[in-house]
């Protein structure tokens, strides 16, 4: 009896303790998993340095149309705002008294040509002098001179243009006199193809760009004029492109500005003089920018930007940055990344700097197919 006691006992033991060992491996933790992030890979490449600056319209050329002559406006001979071309007629000027003029003068030229030729005769047979001689060829070419005078204020009369372009309201009507060297212009002309654009850029960011250009950390975007391209005050594009022309020899002491200006075709008239656009200036390539996307920049307690990377060893490494600007969907990165990094973009909750982890292509991040294209901003 006290065998089977024991026995008992002993197997009560036994399932007891395989109870509790059982119980102690069902509560035991599973081995920890490494996290996993998405990385993109960043590649070196070409970036065109753009600058969107402000700027005004001005047109191509502009004459103001004024009267050589006096007199009486006899007609106008232009619809306002319509195009006109040079040497067009646009006004006509009472011409009465410059045709009487120009007919006295052509009598006047006749009667002193045939004194001094009757008198180039006389004088080969000494029957006047010299000086006489001398004299009535002088009357002869002064009345030349009087006809020619005669004949210009005559064609003063009409009018013309003195370009080709666009013509404003006339601020005379018919019967209005005018006078030579009034200040009061007729009419203004205005070439509106092509017309210029007038932006102004700080001084300092001229400065670096041709700075960069000298030290090689930019290439010029092409072997001519530097390329621009407009946006209109609707926020429309412009269709056709343009290209720097001159910059200003000075920079605006009020506002530490340089004017620069380009010159655009605008064949259908749509820019007019005076409107407000923006301009995009192509300053230079940079061939190894490195362009981050924005999802794996963050910034730290001080604000500086900061990225997470992962090492050949499969380790996250915290990076801090120096951006320069935002191109579509992605920053402009000068310091701190470099080609061939894998730069942590999804996942970046679980990455910690020095931990190991799994690494796949991030899924948040648009392949280069759908990637957004460079965009000019600010600078």
């Amino acid at each position: 009896m006290p065998v089977k006691s024991a026995r008992a006992a002993l197997i009560s033991i036994v399932a007891a303790a395989s109870l509790l060992s059982g119980c102690q491996e069902e509560s035991a933790p599973p081995p920890q998993q490494m996290p996993q992030v998405g990385v993109v890979t960043l590649e070196a490449e070409p970036f065109a340095v753009t600058s969107s600056l402000p700027g005004r319209t001005a047109a191509y050329r502009i004459a103001e149309v004024r009267p050589q002559v006096n007199g009486i406006i006899q007609k106008r001979l232009f619809d306002e705002g319509s195009e006109v071309k040079a040497g067009q007629q646009l006004y006509q000027i009472d011409a009465a008294v410059y045709e009487a003029a120009f007919k006295s003068a052509e009598a006047s030229l006749a009667s002193s040509k045939s004194l001094a030729d009757r008198y180039g005769l006389l004088v080969k047979e000494q029957a006047v002098s010299r000086q006489a001689y001398d004299e009535a060829r002088a009357a002869a070419l002064q009345a030349q001179a009087n006809l020619e005078r005669a004949r210009i204020d005559l064609r003063y009369t009409k009018v013309l243009a003195p370009i080709s372009g666009r013509i404003g309201r006339s601020a005379v009507t018919e019967g209005a006199l005018v006078s030579n060297g009034q200040t009061q212009a007729l009419a203004t002309i205005q070439q509106l193809d092509p017309i210029y654009v007038d932006v102004t850029q700080p001084a300092r960011d001229l400065l670096q760009l041709r700075r960069d250009l000298a030290e090689g950390r930019l290439e010029r975007a092409s072997e001519g004029a530097a390329k621009v391209t407009l946006t209109l005050e609707d926020g429309s594009e412009y269709d056709h492109e343009g290209q720097l022309e001159v910059a200003e020899v000075s920079v605006d002491a009020g506002t530490g500005s340089v004017t620069l200006r380009a010159v655009f075709p605008n064949p259908d008239k749509v820019l007019l003089p005076g409107m407000f656009v923006h301009a995009r200036l192509v300053g230079g390539v940079r061939n190894d920018a490195i362009l981050a996307p924005q999802q794996g920049v963050t910034r730290n307690a001080r604000g500086e930007p900061t990225a997470m990377v992962v090492n050949a060893e499969n380790k996250v490494e915290l990076r801090t940055l120096k951006t320069e600007r935002t191109v579509g969907n992605r920053w402009l990165v000068s310091e701190g990344l470099n080609p061939g990094d894998r730069l942590i973009t999804e996942g970046l909750q679980f990455a910690r700097p020095g931990a190991e982890v799994k690494v796949v292509p991030a899924s948040n991040v648009a392949t280069e197919a759908g990637a957004v294209q460079p965009q000019a901003q600010e600078g």
